[in-house]
């Protein structure tokens, strides 16, 4: 039996509540993260191989216990490479360093503005050289998201297609080889999943908000984690007020119950294959849907997910191209929703080239279509948490239940970092006191040696 650790907050078989969600930041900060690391765990997991999450715990610290208890360490990456994840790149790159088994990054990316201007470089780009040059040396080639990263490697001294290939989101890869996107006759009244990002351009907010008008019956699917803690408690909000996102509870949104934070995969899959479309500003929340086999339309607002657009093949609209009269229906008119299926067979068979490449194994080692799939087999009896809905339209029991809970959490969570500053506080203490009593010694000597000094001096003198 091989043992394989994976960077993941939660593996596919954990049924976390919200409040252990949020006290654990289990979706590392957008649930997004879960559905490329679901892939992850479907391709990898055969018979005879087991995998664990590391539960985000990369500690340099930990590389003798990883060392000793797994084969093989796997880390799927989204944009990792930017300034606010240099941090962590650098913590990566210590642990890696120490470690003896190989390590397999399966798609990193770049977050870069639309038109990102490599040639000007960016301020973590040694960090990234460090972390890539680390991997290299515990595997044969990194897996990249998209060709704008890899321009941005073969930048930095990389080698295409020697040191790293382009092989998308592993997402796109959940259920194999074929996508299934059905046709579907989309109506005012049909089911319509809707996604946003605050960070998108303004002419995109205000597309979709309109669009919610064209589309009756409609429901939007946060990802963030401070959308989670939002629609579980009703409080913080994101900000005071917005007129084209939903950042509190008072929105029409929240209110009207039309919001659900998904905890899981399975039913978030579960709840797409149930909708006719799909549209907005997310990656992964246009990606589930394509691979749940429901029609989608992504707006891309930058480099990263304009890669893996272009890549893919992913029904879209440019953000540039919205104007004030761009409607939904017309959009649904004229795109082509079996985009995504022309590119999908290529894609797939370069990804499992990159598998081979660094002899990971895999389920698709005899064929494209096995004959059983232990995720899906192990998946068969296990409960799934449903989708949070907003506090707004909960029971007075569950309200009073939520609110219970979450204060116990935040309260252990508020115990802990201040017994964890309290531990650190007292080492540093101890290390001072060290160090005072090493100066008090070093003082002592420096005094001796004064005195010694000063009484050969004097004798000198007298001899004279």
């Amino acid at each position: 039996m091989r043992n394989i650790l994976i960077r993941s907050g939660m593996s596919p078989f954990d049924t976390f509540d919200a409040t252990h969600v949020i006290g654990n930041n289990s979706i590392g900060g957008n649930v997004g993260n879960l559905v490329y690391q679901y892939s992850i765990f479907r391709t990898l997991m055969t018979e005879d191989v087991t995998i664990t999450p590391d539960y985000y715990n990369y500690d340099p610290a930990r590389a003798d216990e990883i060392n000793e208890k797994y084969d093989a360490y796997v880390i799927p990456l989204a944009d990792a490479f930017r300034e606010q994840f240099a941090p962590a790149l650098r913590k990566y790159t210590k642990l890696i360093k120490k470690l003896k088994i190989p390590v397999y990054v399966i798609g990193a990316g770049l977050r870069a503005p639309f038109e990102p201007k490599l040639n000007e470089g960016f301020s973590f780009d040694e960090d990234v050289k460090a972390f890539v040059s680390a991997v290299l040396e515990k595997s044969n080639i990194i897996g990249l998201r998209g060709e704008i990263t890899s321009k941005y490697l073969s930048r930095l001294g990389f080698r295409e297609g020697v040191d790293h290939t382009v092989i998308g989101c592993p997402s796109m890869y959940t259920f194999g080889r074929e996508l299934n996107i059905r046709e579907t006759n989309i109506t005012k009244d049909s089911i319509v999943s809707v996604n946003s990002s605050k960070l998108s351009q303004k002419n995109v907010l205000d597309f979709i908000t309109r669009s919610l008008e064209d589309y009756p019956n409609h429901y939007f699917i946060p990802q963030w984690m401070k959308e989670l803690v939002l629609t579980y408690v009703g409080a913080p909000p994101l900000e005071e007020s917005c007129d084209n996102y939903p950042v509190n509870m008072s929105d029409s949104l929240y209110m009207n119950n039309r919001v659900r934070f998904f905890l899981n995969v399975p039913t978030w899959l579960d709840f797409l294959k149930q909708a006719d479309l799909s549209f907005g500003a997310r990656l992964h929340g246009n990606i589930t849907a394509t691979i749940a086999g429901t029609p989608s339309i992504l707006i891309p607002k930058d480099a990263r997910m304009r890669e893996l657009t272009d890549y893919h093949g992913l029904t879209h609209v440019w953000w540039n191209d919205i104007t004030e009269k761009t409607r939904l229906p017309d959009l649904v008119e004229k795109v082509d929703f079996q985009s995504p299926t022309k590119k999908q067979g290529k894609n797939f068979d370069n990804f499992i080239d990159f598998l081979n490449k660094n002899n990971i194994d895999h389920i698709y080692k005899n064929g494209l279509t096995p004959e059983t799939v232990p995720l899906d087999e192990r998946l068969k009896g296990i409960n799934f948490k449903e989708p949070v809905v907003p506090i707004s339209g909960c029971s007075t029991e569950e309200i009073a239940k939520r609110l219970e809970s979450y204060s116990s959490m935040m309260k252990k969570k508020n115990a802990n970092k201040l017994s964890a500053k309290d531990k650190e506080i007292k080492n540093l203490q101890s290390e001072i006191k060290k160090k005072n009593k090493k100066i008090e010694h070093q003082k002592g000597t420096l005094n001796r040696k004064a005195v010694r000094i000063a009484l050969k001096t004097a004798d000198m003198l007298a001899s004279k």
